[in-house]
């Protein structure tokens, strides 16, 4: 009886231990799914900033992470706003090459949509008429993917190579666009930076990494009130 006795305590035990595994797995399983689910959450209703532009934006002789997009990346992630920055900079690019390539970067959903293009253009001294032409096409193709996308438009102004008229004229481009799509506006992208040594490159047009934080600076000036 005594031997019985022991069996029957000894299998409670073992019923009892075993059944406190099985809780336990499902504990564990609980806090491995909820950190998951908090994740997935999180993506889905995470939003994108997509800076559309050429060398200035790709952040030319420098690391990706010191050009201006990956800056405004980091103050973003500082105040825990859930967003994902994309660098789409391809140097060397005009507003006709950008507005070739522009369907196949639309691919992915943005919220906020940041336009640097015009730059090269002044350089190379292409007609103006054209240059208006072509941004124009990019916002009204960028709302189309996108009805609700928000628009940024950075302004740009070149060195008076192509005489005064052309130079003047070109820098008008940038906030009639802005004024006329109702879009927001950077007045000037290359504010404090354009003109000054220590911040450009031996080139003297791609800023240096303390050029580039400026230019993010001025970037979230605007941006900052979108997000």
């Amino acid at each position: 009886m005594s031997d019985m006795l022991k069996f029957c305590y000894l299998s409670l035990c073992i019923l009892f231990l075993s059944c406190d595994g099985v809780e336990s797995k499902k504990n564990d399983t609980k806090q491995t799914l909820i950190p998951a689910i908090e994740e997935q959450e999180d993506i889905s209703t995470q939003k994108t900033i997509l800076f559309f532009g050429n060398s200035l934006t790709a952040g030319m002789g420098l690391e990706v992470e010191d050009a201006f997009p990956a800056l405004i990346q980091r103050r973003l992630d500082s105040l825990s706003l859930n967003y994902k920055v994309i660098n789409a900079g391809l140097s060397g690019e005009t507003t006709a090459s950008g507005k070739n390539r522009l369907s196949w970067v639309l691919k992915q959903k943005v919220d906020i949509f940041v336009l640097e293009l015009g730059a090269n253009d002044g350089l190379r001294g292409i007609p103006l008429d054209e240059t208006r032409k072509n941004l124009q096409e990019i916002i009204d193709a960028v709302r189309r993917y996108n009805p609700k996308v928000k628009i940024v438009l950075t302004g740009m102004q070149i060195p008076p190579n192509m005489g005064q008229d052309y130079t003047g004229e070109f820098k008008l481009i940038f906030p009639q666009l802005a004024e006329k799509n109702n879009i927001d506006l950077v007045p000037f992208l290359l504010k404090d930076v354009a003109g000054i040594p220590d911040l450009n490159q031996a080139d003297g047009i791609h800023p240096t990494v303390e050029g580039q934080k400026i230019l993010a600076d001025n970037i979230w000036e605007i941006l900052k009130s979108l997000v």
